[in-house]
Formats: structure tokens, C-alpha cells, sequence
């Protein structure tokens, strides 16, 4: 394997670990770093594509542990409960959260039917630049909402179906997903810690559905001898995108998107008129 392509797995690690979690789109960058490192043509190998979102699945595991330790139990209690027809009062704000995540997750189904449409706008990019300076205009209006004061505790399903739509939408390149799915949050009013603890737990069962709908595939072309160059991106999109949520959740709690609504609005700008110049 060349430097090159370990160069490549490296910088590709770097930009999935940084535009996953923070709201400047992770498909939009690697598809316009696919132009910019001259791999237009030459598509990133599918089995490294599933790896990276691991790596950052791991991350969200990291960053989120002890939520998801709780879940997994209250997970098991609920199916005790339910085998004694029995139900606590309240409900265990852990358990009401498993229940808010797979509301959460249902728009996604929708997308299914047209997955491979929506994949194949990576390749259009005047429509990855024109998503990113939309992504740009959201941001900037999430920074405006007032605060909420929703939780896991209070949030209706409502609320959790509307952030899921914004994920579902968020699955075009160049719109970012947590900068929607935190951003939606804010609109109905979550509690701004909330919306973005939230927007992470939600891309649990998101990133899982979507690798194992295409591992399958994955498996069928991966070139077992590129595997340890490959780790290597995901050791660096999952060390990457730990500090980026860490980072991300201080920066939620204080409304201060307004620099990455300018970065997107930038970048998205930048794309459009390199895309009409080479064109």
C-alpha cells in the first residue's frame, strides 16, 4: 500500500471524524474531498465507508456511555415489567428515552425506497454547495430560538418525530445531520444540552442501519490486504470525533453556532464556483 493511499485513509479519518459530529456535513466534505484529491471516478472503497462510520459509532459510545449503559438496562427491566404486567410510575427517564429514539428513528424508513437516489447526489456538487449554505442558514437560525426546556423526561413524541424528519432529511449530502437534528431540537423546544445529547443517541440506530444494509455488498469487494491501512482512518474518525463531540456540547450549550453557519456558507460558496469553473 503507498503513502498515498495511507495518506488518503488518514485525511479521510480526519474529515469523517470532524464533519460527522460537527454541523458542517460529513457526506458533503468527503465528497468534496473526493473532487479535491483528483478521486473524482475512483469512489472511496465501500468497506472503508462502513468502517469510518464505525469509528465514529465508537466515538458517540465513548462520548455517550453511560446513557447507553442505562438504556441497556432499563432495556431489560422494561422487558421484566412487561412480563409481569406491571409499568413504574414514572417511567424511568432512561426507558422513556428508548422510546423517543425508535420514534425518532421512523422517518429514516421513508428514505429506504429512494436510498440510492439520494446517495447519487454526492456527485452533483452544485447540489452538495447549495446544501451546504443551506445547512449555513440553519445554524444560523438555531443560535435565534429561544431556550427550551424539554428533556427525555417531557418531550412529546411530536417533538422527537420532527427531529427525526430533520435526520431524514439530513441523509442529502451537504446537509448536515447534527446540525439539523440539534437544530430541529431547538425548535421544538428541547433543552439545548437535550437537543444535542439527543441528536447523538439518534445517530446510534441510524449508523447501524445503514452499514448493515450495506455491509453485505461492502464485504463482497473489500481487498483484505488494504484492511490494516483502512484501521488506521478509523482509529483517527473515531479519535477525531470523540473530541469533536466533546467540543460540539460546549459549544450547543452556549448557542454559538453562527461560526460553522459562515464556515458552511463559505465552503458551500467556495464548491459552486469551482464546480462552474472547471464545468
Amino acid at each position: 500500500m503507498s503513502l498515498l493511499s495511507l495518506l488518503s485513509s488518514i485525511i479521510l479519518g480526519l474529515i469523517q471524524g470532524v464533519a460527522e459530529f460537527l454541523p458542517i456535513s460529513s457526506s458533503g466534505h468527503l465528497a468534496i474531498a473526493e473532487h479535491l484529491l483528483g478521486m473524482t471516478g475512483l469512489e472511496i472503497p465501500e468497506f472503508f465507508d462502513v468502517l469510518l462510520h464505525l469509528g465514529t459509532l465508537v466515538a458517540v459510545f465513548a462520548a455517550y456511555w453511560e446513557d447507553i449503559r442505562d438504556m441497556v438496562v432499563e432495556f431489560f427491566c422494561g422487558v421484566r415489567d412487561l412480563a409481569h404486567r406491571t409499568t413504574p410510575t414514572p417511567v424511568p427517564p432512561a426507558r422513556r428515552l428508548i422510546l423517543l429514539i425508535i420514534v425518532g428513528t421512523l422517518p429514516l424508513l421513508v428514505v429506504l425506497p429512494i436510498k440510492d437516489l439520494v446517495e447519487g447526489l454526492a456527485d452533483n456538487m452544485y447540489f452538495v454547495g447549495g446544501a451546504l449554505i443551506v445547512t449555513g442558514f440553519l445554524l444560523f437560525a438555531s443560535d435565534r430560538v429561544k431556550k427550551g426546556r424539554k428533556t427525555e423526561k417531557n418531550a412529546a413524541l411530536v417533538d422527537v418525530l420532527l427531529v427525526g424528519a430533520a435526520q431524514a432529511i439530513a441523509t442529502c449530502p451537504g446537509i448536515s445531520r447534527s446540525g439539523t437534528t440539534i437544530t430541529a431540537g431547538c425548535f421544538v423546544g428541547f433543552d439545548r444540552k437535550f437537543a444535542v445529547r439527543f441528536s447523538f443517541l439518534l445517530s446510534i440506530p441510524a449508523i447501524l442501519g445503514a452499514n448493515v444494509l450495506s455491509i453485505k455488498d461492502a464485504l463482497a469487494t473489500v481487498v483484505w490486504s488494504e484492511v490494516p491501512v483502512y484501521l488506521v482512518g478509523v482509529a483517527v474518525a473515531a479519535a477525531v470525533g470523540y473530541a469533536c463531540i466533546r467540543l460540539l456540547k460546549m459549544i450547543a450549550d452556549k448557542g454559538k453556532f453562527g461560526f460553522f453557519a459562515y464556515y458552511c456558507w463559505i465552503v458551500g460558496a467556495i464548491t459552486l464556483v469551482l464546480t462552474v469553473i472547471q464545468n
